[in-house]
């Protein structure tokens, strides 16, 4: 089920190749809200920015230059973003119920990178995951799936 869930993300469209990604790519949509997860704290580790890239890498098949422009306009669309919503709302329009729930484990992939949670990481995981219709149940299993795997303890919920 997992390998369906990477092959649909990987298979979400990617605009025109000449055009370069924008804010309404769901690749792009997904980068910005990554990286808003890696900053909620106030610090970007390098283990945050390496999963990152892997998790880019991995999710949409994309290395060298192509994985630096995603992450480029990931940043630059972050940086624009007045709301969540302008995010939340192209991966709703384009993910399914499945594949929601796998974007929200890859936010918890990014927050236990560092090897701690922090509340505002907890609070937008929590809030992304609600704009993205994902229900608290899944969003703490996922959670918890991460946290299993890196041997990390689990926290409060």
């Amino acid at each position: 089920m997992f390998e369906r869930i990477l092959a649909f993300l990987k298979d979400l469209p990617a605009g025109e190749a000449a055009r370069g990604p924008d804010a309404d790519d769901p690749r792009v949509a997904a980068a910005a809200l990554l990286i808003h997860v890696m900053a909620a704290d106030g610090e970007r580790s390098e283990n945050e920015k390496k999963r990152l890239k892997e998790t880019l890498s991995r999710t949409y098949g994309v290395s060298g230059s192509e994985l630096k422009a995603l992450l480029k306009a990931g940043e630059e669309a972050e940086a624009d973003a007045v709301d969540l919503y302008v995010f939340t709302s192209v991966l709703k329009r384009h993910l399914g119920e499945e594949a929601r729930g796998e974007f929200v484990r890859l936010m918890w992939e990014i927050v236990f990178a560092d090897g701690e949670l922090h509340e505002l990481e907890d609070n937008l995981v929590w809030r992304v995951a609600e704009l993205i219709g994902v229900d608290t149940r899944t969003r703490v299993l996922m959670r918890q799936r991460v946290q299993e795997n890196a041997g990390i303890g689990k926290g409060a919920e």
